[in-house]
């Protein structure tokens, strides 16, 4: 099945779970340290190796509080809610990294918007603008009344357009409003500290209404002081530490076995340690190698 559907994408995909893509593992992918996939193998590989996917198998829910509808038939309060993880296959493309942007979404409205690629672009900044409108009008027409829960984050790619500087943008994922999620260039208190001109509360489908949090005479200078609003979009500056910081490749945590990242935050005593266990290892295995060659020799008539 995941063959044929690779087939009928074009014949490269890039997967992902529910919430969460394998990027973490592209290192070890056999396609140029992306997360391009021609084959079930491939697929594999990458979930296997993620960090990013075990979390969400094992952790997804770890900060949440179950809902009344969420909650499972059973006695034990701290059951995690059911849950069915999905293989998402979506056709491979290349994006132009320095065009990725994270959004946040606060009381559905558009606070905050970051740049994605932590490297500095100096077209950007002459398309601060464009970045904004294009953005927006995706969350308007397509994101504002509609997703489920009124705080999210949602990642969006705008490619170079044809008689525009840019066409329209395309959303890419929705995460979580949570710590777990990177706020890349905010801080998470900052966001939470921002003030929305016209918070809308209630969720979709939900026992409550959608309903703005003002009072029924709302001044028309309130109103326009909401179409005014235009959310925070940061980009990496010239002279952001940021932006030269090339010591530690993305994701690099992730390319070690967890032995010797747990090791290593342990301080020197869980490196000498490790280091003394590795050690051991080895010259076992030398001695087992050793054993077999020396048993192989006395065999011989």
């Amino acid at each position: 099945m995941i063959k044929d559907k690779i087939a009928e994408l074009g014949g490269a995909v890039a997967p992902k779970l529910n919430w969460t893509a394998p990027k973490d593992a592209a290192w070890i992918s056999p396609h140029q340290n992306t997360i391009k996939c021609t084959c079930p193998n491939d697929i594999y590989l990458l979930l296997k190796s993620s960090n990013f996917v075990t979390y969400d198998l094992e952790h997804a829910f770890d900060d949440c509080t179950p809902t009344t509808a969420s909650k499972p038939a059973t006695t034990d309060s701290n059951a995690p809610p059911p849950f069915k993880p999905v293989l998402v296959l979506r056709s491979y493309f290349n994006p132009h990294t320095a065009m990725e942007f994270r959004c946040f979404v606060k009381h559905r409205n558009l606070i905050a918007i970051s740049q994605r690629d932590l490297n500095f672009y100096e077209f950007l900044q002459g398309l601060r603008t464009d970045i904004v409108a294009r953005i927006s009008q995706l969350f308007n027409n397509k994101l504002r009344y509609t997703f489920p829960d009124g705080n999210f984050t949602f990642d969006v790619y705008i490619p170079e357009g044809e008689d525009e500087p840019l066409s329209r943008a395309r959303l890419i994922d929705i995460n979580a409003w949570a710590p777990h999620t990177d706020s890349l260039l905010f801080d998470w208190k900052e966001l939470l500290e921002m003030e929305v001109p016209g918070p809308v509360l209630g969720v979709v489908g939900g026992e409550e209404d959608l309903a703005p949090e003002t009072d029924e005479t709302s001044s028309d200078d309130e109103e326009d002081d909401d179409d005014d609003f235009v959310p925070e979009l940061r980009l990496i500056e010239k002279e952001d530490p940021a932006a030269f910081n090339f010591s530690s490749p993305q994701y690099s945590a992730h390319k070690l076995p967890k032995d010797v990242v747990d090791a290593s935050l342990a301080g020197q005593g869980g490196m000498r340690e490790f280091a003394q266990k590795w050690k051991e290892m080895v010259e076992y295995r030398e001695n087992v190698a050793d054993w077999e060659i020396n048993d192989k020799d006395d065999s011989k008539p």
